[in-house]
């Protein structure tokens, strides 16, 4: 389980992509299907949620399809290189 503001990680390119290399903690769920596939990983709204990608493109579009899912704390970390340095940041506060 979570704690109360450690944020959910997802990364939302291929399973190709993703296996390549990714932020450790982070869940595959690719960008077009996040809306049918966010429920098996939390149905919390409120939920602290970090997207990513290799640009920032997909991420955006994935943070769209969540926020009109009604999910209201969803970040677009942007691409892997930002994230990665995003969670040794947060890994060491």
């Amino acid at each position: 389980t979570l704690l109360a503001d450690e944020p959910l990680w997802i990364d939302v390119r291929t399973t190709e992509e993703f296996d390549d290399g990714h932020v450790a903690q982070a869940v595959n769920i690719g960008y077009e299907t996040i809306g049918e596939d966010i429920g098996s990983v939390t149905t919390d709204k409120d939920a602290l949620i970090y997207v990513y990608c290799r640009s920032g493109r997909r991420s955006g579009i994935a943070k769209d399809t969540l926020e009109n899912l009604g999910y209201t704390r969803v970040i677009n970390i942007g691409g892997l290189d930002d994230a990665l340095i995003r969670a040794e940041q947060e890994a060491g506060r």
